[in-house]
This record gives structure tokens, C-alpha cells and sequence, in this order.
């Protein structure tokens, strides 16, 4: 999903290349962003537009995941705003890790990032596949390191990791094994870093359930907000967004956007998806909330989210996340 992005990345790596002599027409040359706007604490911009800055970087200074570490570094959890406060004030580690890769769109973030669960182990997956070359070291790296300093941040120390393992040639180990506590595995497939499952239920030390709702809620109106008009699929969504449980149908939808039902659904195809699989994600997203909250009875939120009957929403809830949605809330009852 493409939204906007607050400017404080730009902002930070604009001042860590300053550091190194690189001057601040340098880094925005080409971005579409004025100096001025750096100290506009609520200025918004693309993520192409910091790209932008970061290939202008690297021409300058080097694609080198160094450079990244050392950027990471400053990522503190203060920097993200509500995303930030929502993860440290979560009662778990696996809730705060759910949390922040559900609004990972919220960050500053260029990688892919998701978690998984393979017997005793948890491990962090960080996909740069989509990163351009000319970057992917530095981005990398920048982005594991902040990912580092969070877990950091959220724990007031270092978790023990078991392995790294990182998609780049060979090279120095201190600068990764001074941000992530050991050595890492280079020329590997793909990164990944992997640690002791029973660490994601691990109590934060500054857990406060009702605040960490709270921040939630105010993410997923953040996230709202942030949506571009560019896409046909974002301006789908947000309109779905917009009016919970009074979703239009396809051709309904299709005359908001004054074009046919055969036109949206060829443009949403030609953007990897459909009107569907969108309904079903702002559904899911809805109800994964309102769970949360815990506010509604599972008939009102069947209602709110457009279901003629609480055990279409059951079979709904059941193919988005393998659980009935009163074992999702039981679940959040008992972490709580």
C-alpha cells in the first residue's frame, strides 16, 4: 500500500550526511524537497521523494551497509511518532512485534519486514527485494539496524540473537557485530535473524494496554490520513475506510470513481489486485481493531463490518487468520 511518509527520515539522514561533508542541495538535488521543509514538523512526502535523497546519498558517500549501521542507529523510538509510543507501551514483545509490522507503513522503512515461527525459533525476515541496487546495501542495513534499536528501546537492552544472516558479500564484522551483539552469516539468500521464541512473550517493561490501544487506534486514523490519491487501489481502500459497514458494491464503487466496473476492475488487476481481496483486507483490519478494543460484542462488530449474519463473519474472520474471532479476543484477553 502506498502512503505518504513523514519527512523526519529525510530530515535525520540529510544531517548525517552533512556530518560527512555532503551539503544539503546535495542530498535533496532532484527530490522535490525544499530545506525549508525539514523543519516542518508535520510536512509530509513520498517515499520515491526520499529515495530520492537516499540514491543522492550513496552517489556521494557510497552504497555501503556501514554507512547504513550507523544511520540505523538514530532510528529511536521517538522518531516514529504514535508508532513508536504504540510499541512501547504494549504488554508484550510479540504484541508490540504484531503491531508494528501491522502499521509498518507508519515507518520510514524500505524493506519488507514479517515475522514467522519455526519450532523453538522466531525469526525476523527483512526482504529487500524491492529495493532498488543502487541503495540496497545501505537500506539494508539502515533498516535492521533501526530495527535493532527499537527492540533495543522496548526492552532497555539487548535480546540475545541465535543467527544473522545477511544478504551481502563479505566484509568487516565489527560494525555488525557491535549493533547486533554477534557474528552474521554473509552471502546468504536472504536476511534474516532468528532468536528464541519465548522471547515474544516477554512483558514490556513500560506495557500499558490502555495506552497501547489508544496509539492503535490513532495509527490506523494516521494511516487513513497518509493514503494517496494516486493509485485506484488506495483510493478504493480509503473509500472502504471511510464508512465501515456501509461498503458499496463493485459497480457502486466503480460509479464514485465516475468509470465502469470493467475499467476498475481491469486497473485493479493491473495493480496486483482486486475489489475483493481489498474489502477483505479493510474487513480484516476493522475487525482485528475492534477486537482489540474490545468495546463490541462480536454480533456488533458482524453488523459494522457488513455481514448479514455473525456466522458469515465467523467463516470471514476464519480464512483471514485461521482463528474464530472469539479466539482471537480470548487471546487478547489472557496477553493482557
Amino acid at each position: 500500500m502506498t502512503v505518504q511518509r513523514a519527512i523526519t527520515s529525510v530530515r535525520m539522514q540529510v544531517a548525517f550526511a552533512e556530518e560527512r561533508g555532503l551539503p544539503v542541495a546535495a542530498c535533496l538535488q532532484g527530490s522535490g524537497i525544499h530545506p525549508d521543509m525539514l523543519g516542518q514538523a508535520d510536512c509530509t512526502i513520498d517515499a520515491e521523494q526520499e529515495l530520492t535523497v537516499v540514491r543522492n546519498m550513496c552517489r556521494e558517500l557510497g552504497n555501503e551497509a556501514e554507512l547504513g549501521l550507523a544511520m540505523g542507529q538514530r532510528y529511536h523510538l521517538s522518531s516514529y511518532g504514535v508508532w513508536g509510543f504504540a510499541l512501547l507501551s504494549s504488554p508484550t514483545f510479540r504484541q508490540a512485534v504484531e503491531l508494528g509490522l501491522r502499521y509498518l507503513d507508519l515507518t520510514f522503512a524500505f524493506l519488507d519486514i514479517s515475522l514467522q515461527e519455526q519450532g523453538d525459533d522466531a525469526i525476523l525476515i527483512l526482504d529487500d527485494s524491492r529495493v532498488p541496487e543502487e541503495v540496497r546495501e545501505y537500506l539494508l542495513a539502515r533498516d535492521a539496524s533501526a530495527v535493532m534499536m527499537i527492540q533495543e528501546e522496548l526492552f532497555a537492552g539487548r535480546i540475545p540473537l541465535s543467527s544473522l544472516e545477511v544478504r551481502l558479500p563479505p566484509r568487516s564484522i565489527a560494525p555488525f557485530e557491535a549493533v547486533f551483539g554477534l557474528t552474521p552469516v554473509f552471502d546468504r539468500p536472504r536476511s534474516q535473524a532468528r532468536f528464541a521464541l519465548g522471547l515474544l512473550d516477554m512483558p514490556l517493561p513500560q506495557a500499558n494496554p490502555v495506552t497501547a490501544r489508544l496509539c492503535e487506534e490513532q495509527c490506523h486514523q494516521l494511516l487513513v490520513q497518509r493514503y494517496r490519491k494516486g493509485s485506484v487501489a488506495v483510493r478504493v481502500r480509503r473509500r472502504l475506510l471511510q464508512q465501515p459497514g456501509r461498503f458499496p458494491d463493485m459497480e457502486a464503487m466503480a460509479e464514485e470513481l465516475t468509470i465502469t466496473s470493467r475499467t476498475l476492475r481491469r486497473q485493479l488487476a493491473a495493480e496486483g489486485t482486486s475489489y475483493r481481496a481489498l474489502l477483505d483486507e479493510v474487513r480484516r483490519m476493522l475487525a482485528e481493531q475492534w477486537l482489540l478494543l474490545g468495546i463490541l460484542s462480536l454480533a456488533e462488530i458482524s453488523e459494522r463490518l457488513g455481514f448479514s449474519e455473525i456466522a458469515n463473519f465467523n467463516h470471514a474472520f476464519r480464512r483471514w487468520t485461521g482463528q474464530s474471532p472469539g479466539r482471537f479476543r480470548h487471546q487478547l484477553r489472557e496477553q493482557h
